[in-house]
């Protein structure tokens, strides 16, 4: 009987360290949701610096730069943004701001005249261009007016 608890023993502590591994996605990177800014600065004026100020914000710890077109962000209501031609390099970051612009480095635009994300809750969903799920990041409160993801 001691042998069997042992054994035991050793399979759930052999479990456990195997669960604290990272998993090879994390060990070799990814593109996944990095920061929410659903709360732009000053009041909610629908003018295109306040929409722009309310941004996803996507980051690659890859080791070499990827394509995200078709690459899709969506909210809990269904409004749905579907990145262009844009590449992402390694180690950098892109925003996905909610109004008009120019698409630049770092920079994309979804070119919408209201804003996107609650001022509350919501969940921010980013799918790969097959529409496999890739990450997603929810928060829930008036007291910030960004999540780090």
């Amino acid at each position: 009987m001691p042998t069997r608890t042992l054994a035991a023993v050793i399979a759930t502590a052999a479990a456990a360290g195997i669960a604290l591994l990272p998993t090879q996605a994390q060990a070799a990177g990814s593109i996944h949701l990095y920061k929410v800014y659903y709360d732009s600065p000053g009041s909610d004026t629908r003018s295109n610096t306040s929409l722009n100020a309310e941004y996803v914000q996507i980051r690659n710890t890859t080791g070499a730069a990827v394509q995200l077109k078709g690459y899709t962000v969506r909210d809990n209501t269904g409004y749905t943004f579907t990145f262009p031609s844009y590449k992402i390099s390694a180690g950098k970051t892109v925003r996905i701001h909610t109004g008009k612009g120019t698409q630049s480095a770092g920079h994309v635009y979804w070119g919408r005249g209201n804003y996107v994300w609650n001022n509350d809750k919501d969940t921010v969903t980013l799918r790969k261009p097959s529409g496999a799920f890739r990450d997603s990041c929810s928060y829930n409160s008036t007291r910030d007016d960004y999540k780090m993801c």
